[in-house]
């Protein structure tokens, strides 16, 4: 029998999403905690585990203040699905970064566990994408801004130190 009804993890599911698009407008990535119980977990394949809501907000804001992250003001959701007897949501989440001038897309997929907590909050969040598809992604993203002349300080330093060539 299931804890939480499917209406009550659709509405957290997409409040979460509402929250994202609006964090990725302000750029106040500490707000995303507010998603999370006090005790909640979040895991990273590439950063590692975080236990609890402020290590979770404190986490995140300081990765989105970095490129990547810093040019990366777009999460949308392709699919989802939802287990309502073990209160889980499993979704391909699109990491997509600005447009660098020209309208062209750049993004790479992420599937994300989100585990429901009750009270409208998850209890964990899980990230895992394949950085084979990530940084290639970033790369010709950083490219095409160096084409357009939109490249940023953050990217030029960060393709110098990936010793990749910006023709």
């Amino acid at each position: 029998m299931a804890q939480w009804s499917r209406e009550e993890i659709e509405e957290t599911f997409q409040r979460h999403q509402d929250l994202v698009v609006e964090i990725g407008r302000s750029w106040d990535w500490a707000r995303y905690g507010e998603l999370f119980t006090e005790d909640a977990t979040y895991t990273e394949h590439l950063y590692g585990k975080m236990s609890g809501r402020k290590k979770i907000s404190e986490w995140i804001a300081s990765t989105m203040d970095v490129f990547p992250g810093s040019e990366m003001p777009f999460y949308p959701v392709t699919w989802h699905s939802i287990d309502v007897d073990k209160g889980w949501v499993f979704s391909e989440i699109m990491n997509r970064m600005k447009d660098p001038g020209d309208g062209s897309i750049h993004e790479a997929p992420c599937i994300t566990i989100l585990r429901y907590g009750g009270g409208g909050q998850w209890s964990n969040e899980e990230d895992a994408y394949n950085p084979m598809n990530f940084m290639p992604m970033v790369q010709q993203y950083i490219q095409r801004c160096h084409e357009l002349g939109t490249i940023s300080d953050d990217a030029r330093v960060f393709a110098k130190n990936m010793n990749w060539e910006l023709a």
